[in-house]
């Protein structure tokens, strides 16, 4: 039989051997103390009890936790799970570990100091933000997939509506 408190010894195992980086332990042994506290005598005897009968041991959770969110009781309870998992697995022999591959979490790049200086340098000539109302925006979808955008002003005038004939008039020349 393992007793509750011997997860806090394979954190801190997993910890040294690389396993868990510092934060993800220290956030483990947080779920772990949340739990603990309503735990029986019985239950802190056995890490199969506890598992077992998680979901009752969550309802004592949640009621002595009042102040805290469902959400984050509910990520302290998938944590406690996850240690008694790994525990199973590489804890009750200690020369698994070694055979233990982290997965590797998807990271965003990083902004470097060059970046942020770059970013803070960034200038438009024009707004990006045009008025709609004084303009007449129109959208074409090509036959390839492509779409075209003519935006007009509201009082354009005849000979200009000539001018902008005549540019397009000037593409189909081209074929």
């Amino acid at each position: 039989m393992t007793k509750f408190t011997n997860l806090y010894d394979f954190i801190d195992f997993a910890k040294a051997n690389r396993k868990y980086p510092a934060n993800t332990a220290n956030n483990l042994k947080s779920a772990l103390k949340i739990f603990e506290k309503e735990l029986n005598a019985e239950e802190l005897k056995s890490i199969q009890m506890v598992e077992d009968s998680v979901g009752e041991i969550f309802r004592s959770v949640a009621i002595a936790n009042k102040n805290k969110s469902i959400i984050s009781l509910n990520t302290y309870k998938a944590r406690l799970l996850k240690v008694i998992a790994d525990y199973k697995k590489y804890g009750a022999d200690p020369s698994k570990i070694q055979h233990w591959t982290l997965k590797k979490r998807a990271s965003t790049p990083m902004l470097t100091k060059k970046d942020k200086t770059d970013k803070e340098n960034i200038s438009l000539s024009d707004s990006i933000h045009s008025p709609v109302d004084n303009n007449h925006k129109i959208e074409f979808s090509l036959e390839n997939g492509a779409k075209a955008l003519l935006s007009l002003p509201r009082d354009i005038q005849p000979n200009e509506i000539k001018t902008i004939k005549a540019i397009l008039d000037s593409l189909i020349a081209k074929e």
